[in-house]
């Protein structure tokens, strides 16, 4: 049985005997695959409509992008023009509303960074997130997550927490313990990954999976083995057998490391999330540009020339390319579409694309008229996850949009699902062709144990697919030498390349580290 069929076929059962489904509409938002898709399918583009020019363009509006452009107004520099392929600068951590409920499109959270992250640490700052109070830094608690934070559905219950505890065999707690302290000997970790230089990572664990590295360590418990598999995905887009042994690590060591049970130290950490997701900070980082922010646009090509950089870019509400001319041009965008646009790109560039490997996501937003029933255990947490050790399980959970509520009785809500598609082409292609309601059935079928009324209190499903959404650490990324020349492009260049691509994988902190580290140099 297709697994598409088993999905369908799983709900059916559940919905008898209870309330009957209503009508709910529902369809993509979010991402203008059209546009997206002009880049590989067009042959050929308009003559400029009309030419521009200004001291640098920003090809590329999402995180990377937005903190170039902060650091070039931080510097002074206001001669400058940001371009977004979408109507909505952001990237990965956009957010929309349903029914009137903000919700976030991509990203939802951002973990306290550490004082590694002094880039992520001054932006906090200067939105007011945080402030030094008798000399130790505070954070703004209507920030930061409510309690309860995160539970897993798991033996038929809710438990606090997504690490499965309730019912687990002694060699569970054991082989528990036994990663944890692989863990805590792993060596150096940080974020962002440039704190630690190509020298000091181990070369062993950027050349196997992490599947592997468990393998070599007699981890085998499923248990533990789930849980690592869902932390990859839900950072990195894929599991333990496709990332690297240092991306498994990573995930830990360079934040709060792994706690096992009864070590008398919790394993959750402050993270600050709102309504709308990480689009709190973008849209923050947006409001200064004005008109220097251009959105709708299709950058077509990039062109550097002796005394400057031409970009062309389309407009997709007037079907024109207009051709700006620059002294610099900051290339923001997912490597492998750079690669296509720089003409005569750099060896590296070239390169770097070749190695990469992106994982399509789905993000589903569920509007809820009343709460969801609840099963026995834990409460209501911001983080909600079914317990799926079947192979190829995508399902991430959800978070609830109202959770950081402070109104005295629950009403309407949007639950914000995600779902982590893996490496496999076929996976792309079919994000790209089912239609809406297939994803509402999977929907359905994975929080059917949990949550059998969802079906009948949902009343609209919007749905963001991301065919390209992240870049996945696989063997070998974070040790490119690609990676590292990209990166350090000396001063004098006209081209240069702020992205989470350099990272190896993307997240939130090494996208504004990228796009301020260029930003502060260029020119």
């Amino acid at each position: 049985m297709k697994r598409r069929d088993f999905l369908a076929a799983a709900a059916l059962p559940v919905l008898t005997g209870c309330e009957a489904p209503a009508e709910i509409a529902g369809g993509f938002t979010g991402i203008n695959f059209e546009r997206g898709h002009l880049l590989r399918d067009r042959r050929s583009w308009p003559a400029p409509a009309s030419t521009q020019r200004t001291g640098v363009v920003i090809a590329g509006g999402g995180v990377a992008g937005l903190a170039a452009a902060r650091a070039l107004r931080q510097r002074g520099i206001e001669d400058f023009a940001l371009l977004e392929l979408e109507d909505q600068a952001g990237g990965n951590s956009r957010g929309g509303a349903v029914n009137g409920v903000p919700c976030p499109l991509g990203a939802h959270y951002l973990p306290v960074p550490g004082d590694d992250a002094r880039e992520v640490q001054d932006l906090l700052e200067e939105f007011g997130l945080r402030q030094r109070v008798a000399g130790r830094w505070r954070y703004d608690e209507r920030h930061l997550c409510h309690s309860p934070q995160e539970r897993l559905f798991f033996n038929g219950a809710w438990q606090d927490g997504l690490l499965p505890l309730q019912g687990v065999e002694p060699e569970t707690l054991a082989q528990y313990r036994r990663f944890a302290q692989g863990v805590a000997r792993a060596g150096w970790f940080a974020i962002p990954v440039s704190k630690v230089s190509l020298a000091q990572v181990d070369p062993a664990l950027d050349a196997m999976t992490f599947g592997a590295w468990l393998d070599l360590q007699q981890l085998t418990d499923p248990h533990l083995r789930w849980y690592l598999d869902y932390c990859c995905r839900d950072d990195y887009g894929a599991g333990i057998a496709t990332v690297s042994a240092w991306a498994g690590l990573h995930y830990f060591a360079s934040r709060h490391g792994f706690h096992a049970p009864g070590d008398g130290v919790a394993e959750s950490e402050g993270v600050l999330t709102w309504p709308e997701g990480n689009a709190w900070l973008t849209r923050r980082l947006a409001a200064p540009l004005g008109g220097r922010q251009h959105t709708g646009q299709v950058v077509a090509r990039i062109a550097v020339g002796r005394h400057g950089v031409e970009v062309d870019a389309f407009d997709a509400a007037t079907s024109t390319l207009r051709r700006w001319q620059a002294d610099h041009c900051i290339v923001a965008l997912p490597l492998f579409v750079a690669a296509r646009l720089v003409e005569n790109p750099p060896p590296a560039l070239r390169e770097a694309a070749a190695q990469l490997r992106y994982a399509p996501w789905l993000v589903a937003n569920v509007h809820l008229r009343a709460p969801l029933d609840d099963r026995p255990g834990a409460a209501p947490s911001w983080d909600n996850v079914v317990y799926d050790s079947r192979p190829g399980a995508e399902g991430l959970g959800y978070v609830d949009a109202m959770h950081q509520s402070l109104l005295p009785v629950p009403g309407a809500t949007v639950l914000t699902c995600y779902r982590a598609l893996g490496l496999a082409p076929a996976r792309r292609q079919v994000l790209f062709d089912e239609p809406w309601t297939h994803w509402r059935d999977v929907l359905w079928a994975e929080f059917a144990a949990p949550h059998p009324d969802l079906p009948a209190k949902a009343t609209r499903i919007d749905i963001t697919r991301y065919g390209h959404a992240m870049s996945t650490p696989v063997p070998g990324i974070r040790r490119s030498a690609a990676l590292a020349a990209l990166q350090s492009r000396a001063a004098g260049q006209r081209l240069w390349f702020a992205h989470s691509d350099l990272s190896g994988y993307s997240i939130f902190e090494e996208a504004l580290t990228h796009g301020h580290r260029v930003g502060s140099r260029v020119g």
